[in-house]
């Protein structure tokens, strides 16, 4: 392989590159991630906004060179990423795509600021792959959101409120699952499960409830759940929250809420997925 031949100019120029991995499995990385990955000085994984399978990350090292993982904390507050950067070639690898998260948006205008080139390397997306995959139209997408853990009494209602704004309008939802018990993006990352998640949208429905009178009933909502999206063990699977609450397969998920009324070609799409 060339730099003519993945765009890349070599050597690698020093700065702060970041790099897309795509949604998992490592063959998914464009030819463009994997050669400025292995070039560049220094190579750190971000493990808090998404994390790789295991033998993912396994396989990491011999497709790359040596890395270290790289937590909330070291990317929130990039001083040392950055001065690292400045001097040598630095690669922070994304899980999925670079900039789908605010906080390397952040990082990377952090970088401009200081003079600091920042190069990006797009990776597949979770959105591309979920909107792509499970045959609901991409353009009846509205906001997405995510569901995230309780913390002690807190319930956060807030994407419970994206949700039913989007369906109100005729539009559908992705919603993210929570890699955080703790809230601190520093322990090694516990994604939500289905159970949990079932549960969170229960509790947000009856809280939601007992504030206003336009609440809906949410048990025989048609909900998707999309599990290791991207990887061998991809899994598809369309029912009520009932359903769904009982399913225990997979490692990281997602799930994709319809709008209220679906068009001819989507309800025939789901039904490939109906448990």
């Amino acid at each position: 392989m060339t730099a003519d031949e993945t765009g890349v100019e070599s050597p690698i120029s020093a700065g702060l590159w970041l790099i897309g991995l795509g949604p998992g499995d490592l063959s998914m990385m464009t030819e463009q991630a994997v050669f400025a990955a292995k070039n560049c000085q220094h190579r750190f994984l971000e493990g808090y906004t998404a994390t790789l399978p295991l033998q993912s990350e396994e396989g990491l090292e011999d497709l790359v060179g040596d890395w270290s993982r790289r937590m909330r904390s070291a990317v929130e507050s990039p001083a040392a990423l950055l001065e690292l950067a400045s001097k040598e070639s630095t690669a922070l690898l994304i899980v999925g795509d670079p900039l789908q998260a605010t906080t390397h948006v952040n990082l990377q205008l952090q970088a401009v600021e200081l003079g600091i080139e920042c190069r990006v390397i797009h990776g597949i997306s979770i959105t591309m792959l979920v909107t792509g995959a499970i045959g609901l139209q991409s353009y009846r997408f509205g906001r997405q959101t995510t569901l995230v853990y309780p913390y002690g009494t807190h319930l956060a209602t807030s994407p419970f409120d994206t949700i039913r704004s989007n369906r109100a309008s005729g539009l559908h939802t992705l919603v993210l699952l929570d890699l955080d018990p703790t809230g601190l993006g520093e322990n090694t990352p516990t994604p939500m499960t289905p159970e949990i998640a079932i549960d969170v949208l229960r509790r947000s429905a009856a809280k939601v409830a007992s504030e206003c009178t336009d609440s809906e009933a949410i048990e025989s909502w048609k909900i998707i759940l999309c599990s290791d999206m991207g990887g061998d063990s991809q899994q598809i699977r369309c029912g009520n929250l009932e359903q769904l609450s009982k399913i225990t397969e997979g490692r990281m998920h997602c799930l994709a809420i319809p709008a209220m009324t679906l068009h001819e070609v989507e309800e025939l799409a789901l039904e490939r997925w109906s448990i």
